[in-house]
C-alpha cells in the first residue's frame, strides 16, 4: 500500500509542478488518477494474510454469490477471496500503469504482490492453467476467457520489458486456451472447459489479440495465421452484419445469443487494428473503423442528450475498459481522436461524478448510483486501467 501511495504522490507532484508552469498535461492527470485508484483498492480490498489476495466486494460480504460462472451453484459457500476474473484486473491495471511510465516500484509490485497472488489460482490439471477460484479450495471450473486476459497481460509485460519469464507464461497459458478449440461450428474457442456448450465472442475476439501479441513477441508466422483464421471465424459467426457490432455467443446448435456488450466489439476493433498494423491489409482497418463508429452510437448516449459529450451507457466498468483497448489500438493506426476524446471526457467526468466517499466507483456514468452500498472489485480495477491506458496515449 505504501509503495502505491508513493507512486501516486510522485505523479501528483509532477502534475502540480506542470500546473504551476501553466501547462496542461492530461496524461499526467490520468496517471495520477490511476495510481490513486490503485491505492484506494489496496486500502479497501486487500486481505492481510500473506497470500496477496483480495476481497470481491467492499464492504466485504462472505455470502457473496457470483453470477458470472458457468454453474452458479458450483462455488464455495463462503467466499473469503475474489474469483480469478476480478483478481485478474489487478494484473491488467498494473501492466497498463507500467506501460504508461516504467516506474521500478510498479514492476516490483507486479512481481512481488500481483503474481504471487495470482499463483493461488494456478491449476495443475493438464494442460495447466488458472482456475476460477483459489487452488486451496475444492476444484473449480476453468474459463478460457479468464486465461486469455491473463495471457494478454503476460504478453504485454514481455513486449514492454523483454523479460523471458513473462513470455514463457504467456505461451504456457496459450497451450491451455488452444485446448479449448475444436472443429464444431467450423472452429472457435469454447467459453468454459467444464461446460462446452457455446463459443463466445469473449473467448475468441481476445484470443485473436492474444495471438497477435504472441506473434509480435516471437515473430512466429504460425501465431499470425492462427489469428487471421480465428478473426475470420469470429466475424463470420458472431458479427451482426446489420450494424457491425458483435453478438455474445453461438451455441453448438447454431443459435446466436444476440446480446451486445462493449468488450466484445472492443476486442474485435483491437484485433482488426492489430491485424492492419501487422499486415497493412486495409480491409482490417476498414473493419475496425466500421465497428468503432457503430460502437460510439450503441454504447454511448448521443452528445447533448444527458451531457455535452457522448456519455457512456451503464455497463460493468471492465467491459468498457476492454472496449477502450480497442479504440486506443485503432487510434494508433488512423490517428482519429474522436473516440479517445469521448473516453477522456467520460473519465474526467467520472472522477467527480462516479466516486463515493471512499473513492470507489459506481457503474452509472451519470453518477446516480455512486453511493450504492456494495462496490465490485473488478469495476475498480477497470477504472484504474482506463486512466493508465489514457495516460500512455500520445
Amino acid at each position: 500500500m505504501m509503495m502505491i501511495k508513493k507512486i501516486a504522490g510522485a505523479a501528483l507532484a509532477l502534475l502540480w509542478a506542470s500546473c504551476l508552469q501553466g501547462q496542461q498535461l492530461p496524461n499526467n492527470a490520468n496517471y495520477a488518477r490511476a495510481t490513486e485508484s490503485l491505492s484506494t483498492i489496496q486500502d479497501h480490498y486487500a486481505v492481510n494474510d500473506g497470500k496477496h489476495l483480495l476481497r470481491e466486494t467492499f464492504p466485504f460480504d462472505d455470502s457473496y454469490s457470483a453470477t458470472y460462472l458457468a454453474d452458479n451453484s458450483n462455488q464455495p459457500k463462503a467466499n473469503a477471496y475474489s474469483y480469478l476474473w476480478p483478481f485478474s484486473g489487478s494484473l491488467s491495471a498494473y501492466a497498463a500503469l507500467l506501460e504508461a511510465k516504467h516506474n521500478p516500484e510498479t514492476k516490483q509490485h507486479i512481481d512481488q504482490a500481483v503474481l504471487p497472488g495470482l499463483e493461488n489460482y494456478y491449476d495443475k490439471r493438464s494442460p495447466v492453467g488458472y482456475a476460477s477460484y483459489i487452488n486451496s479450495a475444492p476444484l473449480s471450473d476453468r474459463f478460457y476467457d479468464d486465461n486469455i486476459w491473463l495471457g494478454i497481460d503476460f504478453a504485454d509485460l514481455y513486449l514492454h520489458t523483454k523479460e523471458k519469464a513473462y513470455l514463457r507464461k504467456a505461451q504456457e497459458i496459450w497451450a491451455f486456451v488452444q485446448s479449448g478449440m475444436d472443429d464444431k461450428l467450423g472452429g472457435g474457442i469454447y467459453w468454459c472447459e467444464q461446460k462446452k456448450e457455446s463459443k463466445n465472442t469473449c473467448s475468441n475476439a481476445p484470443a485473436v489479440v492474444y495471438l497477435l501479441k504472441l506473434h509480435e513477441a516471437t515473430k512466429s508466422k504460425a501465431y499470425l495465421q492462427q489469428a487471421k483464421d480465428l478473426y475470420a471465424w469470429t466475424k463470420k459467426n458472431l458479427q451482426d452484419p446489420a450494424d457491425k457490432l458483435y453478438w455474445d455467443n453461438i451455441s453448438l446448435a447454431g443459435k446466436v445469443q444476440p446480446a451486445k456488450y462493449p468488450y466484445n466489439t472492443g476486442q474485435m476493433i483491437q484485433a482488426a487494428a492489430l491485424l492492419y498494423k501487422l499486415t497493412k491489409d486495409k480491409q482490417y482497418l476498414s473493419d475496425a473503423q466500421e465497428s468503432a463508429k457503430a460502437g460510439l452510437g450503441y454504447f454511448f448516449s448521443p452528445k447533448g442528450s444527458s451531457a455535452d459529450f457522448p456519455l457512456l451507457k451503464r455497463s460493468d466498468n471492465w467491459f468498457i475498459a476492454i472496449m477502450l483497448r480497442g479504440y486506443i489500438e485503432l487510434y494508433g493506426q488512423d490517428k482519429n481522436p474522436e473516440y479517445i476524446k469521448a473516453f477522456q471526457a467520460n473519465l474526467d467526468h467520472a472522477w467527480t461524478a462516479m466516486r463515493d466517499n471512499n473513492g470507489l466507483f459506481g457503474k452509472e456514468w451519470s453518477g446516480k448510483d455512486k453511493n450504492s452500498d456494495k462496490k465490485w472489485l473488478l469495476d475498480q480495477f477497470a477504472m484504474a486501467e482506463m486512466y493508465a491506458r489514457l495516460a500512455a496515449v500520445k
